[in-house]
């Protein structure tokens, strides 16, 4: 049942990912001050990509039990979205390598 509310307040939270891979979600390290943009997307490319290449392996994964389940047109499906991942995942790395080629 979903229902819907909003809060006054602003506050962070956590949450649990209700799949498994294989890299840690965590950043347990303190900062001296405030990160720069730049370390802030360097940080955050390497997360993604790392998270995004979990998706793609599990969905191609996944895609090969469904085809041997027999769900051929799942399967397929599943096989594009691990190659739309793919696509990302290049889109991901082409802009960390410009913020790389630009911090010099």
């Amino acid at each position: 049942m979903s229902h819907d509310h909003t809060h006054d307040h602003d506050h962070e939270h956590s949450h649990a990912h209700t799949h498994t891979h294989s890299h840690d979600h965590g950043h347990s390290h303190s900062h001296g001050g405030e990160m720069s943009m730049e370390d802030k997307l360097a940080t955050l490319f390497a997360h993604w990509i790392d998270h995004n290449d979990s998706h793609m392996d599990n969905f191609v994964s996944w895609a090969d039990k469904a085809r041997a389940a027999g769900f051929d047109d799942v399967a397929a499906s599943l096989e594009e979205a691990g190659r739309l991942s793919g696509d990302v995942t290049g889109k991901l790395k082409e802009a960390r390598d410009r913020l790389n080629a630009t911090a010099g």
